[in-house]
């Protein structure tokens, strides 16, 4: 199962209310395009999980939604948000070490 540090839940519960979202509202994962070595991820903001999503996250916190496809490909690795040159933050998918 995917992985969610607290600094990615952080960030999700902070766009969430940026995005007018209330607390049923979270981050949704789906599989825009699969290919032989991975695969490529639409993500966006969403009010509430869709029919089969996986649901991760707690009450109150930051919420993810895994379409099914997305799962699978998700199951070994970690959300985390990392800062750009800018002071921008970004999600990133890390891969799942022994440590986390």
């Amino acid at each position: 199962m995917l992985a969610m540090t607290d600094a990615a839940a952080e960030a999700i519960s902070a766009l969430t209310a940026q995005q007018g979202q209330d607390e049923a509202g979270g981050l949704r994962f789906a599989v825009q395009n699969e290919q032989q070595e991975g695969a490529q991820l639409a993500l966006s903001v969403a009010p509430a999980p869709e029919d089969g999503d996986q649901v991760l996250g707690t009450d109150g916190g930051g919420k993810v939604f895994l379409e099914p496809q997305a799962a699978a490909f998700l199951d070994d690795k970690v959300l985390d948000v990392q800062q750009d040159d800018q002071g921008q933050l970004n999600f990133a998918v890390l891969q799942r070490t022994d440590e986390t």
